[in-house]
Parts: C-alpha cells; sequence; structure tokens
C-alpha cells in the first residue's frame, strides 16, 4: 500500500495515527520497556490497551521494539526475544508457538527509490505456526515465513519460505527438510 506520493512534503501518516504513535511511546518508555522479565502477561495487557491481538501465553519481552502495536497478531504461545524490532508500519501476525529470537528486525515499510517524491509502501509480514527467526536476521515487507520453517541465524528474507524447512542465507534460501523427533 502506498501513503502518500512525496515524502519530502507530506507526512506519511495520518495526524491521528502520529498522535497514538507519540501515546504509545510514552507507554512503551514509562509502563512497557522497563518491567521485570516474567511479566508477560503485564506486557500482553499494555499491548492491548494500544491495540495489539495478542493470543493467551504470548512471550513479549520488554527489550522488544514496537512501532506500533495496533498492527500486531501474536498467536498463542509465541515468544518475542529482547532486542527484537516490529517495525508494524503494516500488520504483523506471528503464529502460534513461533519464535522471534534476538536481533531480529521484521520490516513492513519500504520506498519506492525509483520515484522522486520517494513514496512510502508497506507490505504485512507473515510468521506462520511453530517457525522459528533465529537470531540476527532481517525480513522484509510482504514476506511469510511458512508454518515451522526455521531461519537460520543473520539470514536476510526477501522472499517467502516455505513451510517445514530450514533456509539461511544472504539472501535467505530453503535448505532442508525441517524434521521434528519425538524424544
Amino acid at each position: 500500500m502506498m501513503h502518500h506520493k512525496d515524502s519530502y512534503k507530506e507526512p506519511s501518516f495520518s495526524l491521528g495515527n502520529r498522535i497514538l504513535r507519540v501515546c504509545w511511546t510514552i507507554a512503551y518508555l514509562l509502563l512497557f520497556r522497563f518491567s521485570p522479565r516474567p511479566l508477560h502477561g503485564y506486557r500482553a495487557f499494555i499491548l492491548r490497551c494500544f491495540g495489539a491481538k495478542v493470543g493467551k501465553g504470548a512471550h513479549v519481552y520488554p527489550g522488544v521494539r514496537i512501532w506500533a502495536p495496533w498492527n500486531l497478531v501474536l498467536g498463542p504461545e509465541c515468544g518475542i526475544a529482547s532486542d527484537v524490532d516490529l517495525y508494524a508500519q503494516d500488520k504483523i501476525v506471528i503464529g502460534y508457538r513461533a519464535v522471534i529470537s534476538q536481533g531480529t528486525y521484521l520490516c513492513t515499510g519500504t520506498h519506492d527509490y525509483t520515484h522522486p517524491g520517494h513514496p512510502l509502501y508497506t507490505r504485512p509480514i507473515m510468521i506462520g505456526d511453530r517457525a522459528w527467526v533465529a537470531a540476527g536476521c532481517f525480513i522484509h515487507p510482504g514476506v511469510t515465513i511458512g508454518e515451522g520453517a526455521v531461519i537460520g541465524a543473520r539470514s536476510v528474507v526477501t522472499k517467502d519460505m516455505p513451510d517445514w524447512m530450514v533456509c539461511a542465507g544472504h539472501p535467505c534460501k530453503p535448505i532442508k527438510e525441517r524434521i521434528i523427533n519425538d524424544l
């Protein structure tokens, strides 16, 4: 979705959106960021107050940076580690028991560098159930990580990744099937 035609002359988001982000930033700094690590339910409550849909048992750590919580859908029992950036200019959906490891950046916005006005475009990111995005990954706008997929550390994901595959690299590519061994 294009948000405006000229990044140099007009804001990318409405005044209401910008005011809400100021309110979120204040709440984030005062109530969320420095909350004790075990208080996942408390942070889920704060996120819900700002419009996030948070499933039961979701673990969002206090060091997670969130641009707009009203664009988040967090599945039950998912885990989002500290030092993760959820640049949610558009929807970010994280599935049941999905894990986003530290230092990962999920980016839903980009600019059209071929246009003189450098307009902002946003596209949603979807992380499937039981997927694991390992440490330090970058997920581009519009990417879907399949159910059960594993994205190796430091990968740059520019395209959709298939279900139940181990994927890695720059750019990220499927490497082998993910097989779950029952203990």
